[in-house]
């Protein structure tokens, strides 16, 4: 891994939460030689998912206005609402900050829900760590890991601290809220320890949540930059009741990805696995970018996975920040067993400390660097297809993303502006 020493100053500094807008320039890349397999069949090459778009539309603020969160900032998560159930309307964006408005990382608790045009939002849930229905080692500090389902429950990770710093931070959990922002149960131990970036697929009455965690291996205590190969990727296959009608419940749990490199941080806290997205087995093989990633039986609505068949052969890609690395876990949905760091995808190039991933709906890998501002596209043989700029304010800026439902754009969160933005 090379050091990005802007990245460590910036990607947990303080920010502010009206920051002025910024011109976005547009940029695409010439593909990189990191792919695996044969070479894509002869003739014209299909156009780069991101390339369809050039412009940014900046969103409101993702801060509360009133409430006893009111002023949280630091936004992370992000996921596109599938349907409309309780106070959830289909095609908003939720969106959990990270920060409280003492802008200490680790302590933020709200979730807002975004209009589609990212120009209004409304607070989904403020959660009162003393009033969590179950166990929640540490507290509350809301992270990338946000997952919403068609059935209207919410799941969110907590990876807390109490003053913003790493000898403070608690293991955390998953919070599931119903879908009127209420929390309802908390899933903490076991395979949970840190809870970092999550995403999910749905199989009638059951779901499987798919999600990193960075806190394994004494890494709060180590060496500050120092990596420790043990971050996780753990599935967990839960019930999936209609609201009303019971809340979900843990059948089962299985480590699928294991040493991952990890590293607390002075500045970031804590660096380690971050992004997942799911594929179905179509895309596994080849470049078939004209291609539609909405093969399984059930989408997501444009989140953090495009669906997922938990009876198919499928695919979960991992970004590994710490080492500019795209990874790729085969047979997540029923695998019994660890696949190590998986099978590397591809690595370096524009890569730099890739942080949220999605898959576009023509197959390929989206990831937004830590380390530069850029949004990359990564085809599954592992050919860097295009890059452009989305955050002027560089390193550290870049966090969770999402595909707008239609395929028309990219929602995605802006941590200098402490935003969520549409780039269409």
């Amino acid at each position: 891994m090379h050091t990005n020493t802007k990245y460590r100053k910036r990607f947990g500094r303080s920010v502010s939460v009206m920051a002025v807008g910024a011109l976005i320039s547009f940029a695409a890349s010439t593909a990189l030689a990191h792919g695996h397999g044969p070479k894509p069949p002869h003739g014209p090459k299909p156009k780069p998912f991101i390339n369809n778009f050039s412009t940014v539309t900046q969103g409101t603020s993702s801060a509360p206005t009133a409430g006893p969160e009111a002023g949280d900032l630091n936004p992370y998560g992000v996921w596109v609402i599938p349907e409309t159930v309780g106070n959830l309307t289909k095609g908003n964006i939720l969106v959990s900050n990270f920060n409280a408005t003492s802008n200490l990382q680790g302590t933020g608790s709200s979730i807002v829900q975004y209009a589609p045009d990212v120009q209004s939002q409304t607070t989904f849930t403020e959660i009162n760590a003393a009033t969590l229905p179950g166990g929640c080692p540490g507290g509350v500090g809301l992270t990338t890991a946000l997952v919403v389902l068609r059935t209207g429950w919410v799941i969110v990770g907590s990876l807390p601290t109490t003053d913003g710093k790493i000898d403070t931070v608690g293991a955390g959990c998953l919070i599931v809220l119903d879908a009127n922002g209420n929390p309802v149960e908390t899933f903490s131990g076991g395979v949970i320890n840190g809870p970092w970036d999550m995403t999910a697929s749905e199989d009638g009455d059951k779901a499987q949540l798919f999600f990193s965690n960075v806190l394994n291996g004494g890494v709060a205590t180590a060496t500050a930059d120092t990596p420790v190969n043990a971050g996780t990727v753990a599935r967990m296959t839960i019930s999936n009741p209609p609201q009303g009608s019971g809340i979900p419940s843990v059948i089962e749990t299985t480590i699928i990805g294991s040493g991952f490199p990890e590293e607390n941080d002075p500045a970031a806290l804590i660096i380690g696995p971050t992004g997942l997205g799911l594929a179905s087995g179509e895309h596994e093989g080849g470049d078939s970018q004209g291609g539609n990633s909405q093969s399984a039986r059930h989408d997501h609505g444009g989140g953090n996975s495009q669906g997922g068949d938990e009876g198919g052969n499928n695919t979960l890609y991992v970004a590994d920040t710490v080492n500019s690395r795209i990874a790729r876990i085969d047979g997540a949905s029923h695998r019994h067993s660890s696949a190590g760091i998986g099978v590397t995808v591809s690595t370096a190039g524009s890569l730099n400390m890739p942080l949220g991933l999605v898959i576009a709906p023509n197959g390929d890998i989206l990831t937004v660097n830590a380390g530069d501002g850029n949004i990359v596209e990564t085809t599954p043989r592992g050919n860097q297809v295009a890059t452009t700029l989305l955050a002027p304010a560089g390193a550290g800026s870049l966090f969770g993303l999402a595909v707008v439902p239609n395929g028309s754009g990219i929602y995605f969160v802006d941590d200098s502006e402490n935003q969520l933005n549409l780039f269409q």
